[in-house]
């Protein structure tokens, strides 16, 4: 009998343990993406706010791209499949200044949202979003439900909207604009929930191995995957409620 007492004790000092490196984890995985967060729209600010500076990479009245403009505009999508295929050899703290550095550059690409809508909607989509993310998120941390199911046909409908994006740049069809703008609404919605279950999930199965540098880096793609969601989704609400200048 002392002796199973004892088992439990310590299947319990266990439990605790991973429980509290969990919430460390988490709590890893939000700082970071917060402090992304920060940095992109401080960035997107400073330069969306300066016409001298948007000029660099818009036409100031029309707010078309230039060639800077367009490297500034697909440099994100590349940093992402560079940050995958680069993780496994980069330190924790290298994923993280990758990580710090790529915000900054999602800043630049969206800086132009200050010039093509009103501060007061900007302000307003931004509050919208980060409620619905953190009602999303949190479902997605607290629900007994799978997910995973979910996961392949999001990214399917990820590399979709990638493409019709591409493709509605040179057709610029207003119709095809909205279907994008609302199924993007809808994907990283259920990218978020998915998203943070995954985070959770993959903390717990690695928590036994004791590896911190593992899982540093585990929490940095983790914020990544979830500032992708936020920032997406704040585009997409964007186009629907957002008040033009």
């Amino acid at each position: 009998m002392a002796e199973y007492n004892t088992m439990r004790a310590a299947a319990g000092t266990r439990s605790a343990a991973i429980d509290a490196g969990l919430r460390a984890h988490m709590n890893k995985v939000y700082g970071t993406m917060s402090v992304g967060m920060v940095l992109t729209f401080l960035v997107a600010w400073a330069v969306g706010t300066s016409p001298a500076l948007l000029s660099v990479f818009r036409d100031p009245v029309t707010l078309s791209p230039n060639i800077l403009g367009w490297i500034v505009m697909f440099a994100p999508l590349i940093m992402v499949f560079a940050f995958g295929a680069m993780i496994n050899r980069l330190s924790a703290a290298g994923a993280q200044l990758f990580f710090y550095a790529f915000a900054a550059v999602m800043g630049l690409s969206m800086a132009w949202i200050f010039q093509a809508f009103t501060g007061f909607s900007i302000a307003q989509v931004f509050l919208v979003t980060a409620i619905a993310f953190a009602g999303l998120s949190l479902y997605g941390y607290v629900t007994k439900k799978d997910l995973s199911g979910m996961g392949t046909f999001l990214i399917m409908g990820v590399i979709g909207l990638i493409v019709a994006s591409i493709i509605n740049i040179f057709i610029a069809s207003s119709a095809l604009h909205f279907a994008i703008t609302i199924i993007g609404v809808l994907i990283f919605a259920g990218l978020t929930a998915y998203d943070t279950q995954n985070i959770k999930n993959t903390y717990l199965q690695h928590a036994h191995s004791g590896d911190s540098e593992w899982l540093g880096k585990a929490a940095i793609m983790g914020a990544l995957n979830l500032y992708l969601d936020f920032i997406n989704m704040f585009m997409f609400l964007l186009q629907l409620l957002g008040n033009r200048e």
